[in-house]
């Protein structure tokens, strides 16, 4: 893989998606990398998250929605499959004449992308806004070789939905908490915008932005850190209610 290349994979279970996001990491690409995808209904938490302050558990074990936690920083977030995730993954320090800012990159694709469906935005505290609602999160993370950004994009996800599962903030910030926002979704903003429509839009502001996009299959590389990752980690319920890592 020598160009900007976007992986075509998805995995019925979220937790298997989680794990093949950082296997995508991990693998340590030599050019960037895109993937977009959907989960089920699922809670994802930061990495450093604690489960009590972000989720309402009882309401989740009731409707059957798992609470899962991710690689990266962040705040807690609601998939679904009216929510679209973009994951950007790029080698050494980043693109050239953005070394080490892969959140600034991020925000540009995602600007770009719903500028392209015709909807002005802004960037703000960690995601991209439309007038005083959250259309998207943003979070990072990083090893020696690369750097992955990803984001959430509400397509047609009801707010109610999410505030369903997420709770208020706590009475008693703390560093690690996520930064809560009223959140609307595109189709909320009256653009009634497919979950296909909107993908491409993605395609093509990354294309404009990384260069001709070559799509493919997963490569043995991240197939492998995948099965490691899912072993060692996120198909453990210890990992995802406290964040302990098994070797």
């Amino acid at each position: 893989m020598t160009g900007p290349s976007e992986v075509v994979a998805a995995f019925d279970d979220p937790a298997d998606n989680l794990a093949f996001d950082e296997a995508l990491l991990r693998a340590a690409p030599e050019a960037p990398v895109l993937w977009i995808w959907r989960n089920t209904d699922c809670v994802v938490v930061g990495r450093g998250q604690k489960i009590e302050r972000e989720v309402k558990a009882d309401v989740c074990a009731s409707d059957g929605v798992p609470v899962l936690r991710r690689a990266s920083g962040g705040g807690t977030v609601f998939h679904d499959p009216g929510n679209l995730n973009i994951t950007l993954v790029l080698p050494g320090q980043g693109l050239a004449g953005k070394p080490d800012r892969p959140l600034e990159a991020l925000g540009e694709l995602m600007t770009a992308t719903v500028a392209g469906l015709g909807l002005p935005s802004r960037l703000g505290d960690r995601g991209l806004f439309v007038g005083d609602s959250k259309l998207c999160g943003f979070a990072v993370f990083r090893t020696r070789t690369g750097l992955l950004a990803h984001s959430t994009l509400l397509v047609s996800t009801a707010a109610e939905r999410v505030g369903r599962y997420l709770t208020a903030a706590p009475a008693d910030p703390r560093p690690l908490d996520s930064h809560r926002s009223q959140v609307a979704s595109l189709a909320d903003h009256g653009l009634r915008k497919g979950v296909a429509e909107v993908t491409a839009a993605v395609r093509a502001a990354a294309a404009a932005q990384l260069g001709e996009l070559t799509t493919r299959k997963p490569s043995a590389a991240e197939l492998d850190w995948h099965r490691t990752l899912g072993h060692t980690r996120y198909h453990y319920s210890e990992w995802h209610s406290a964040g302990a890592q098994r070797s």
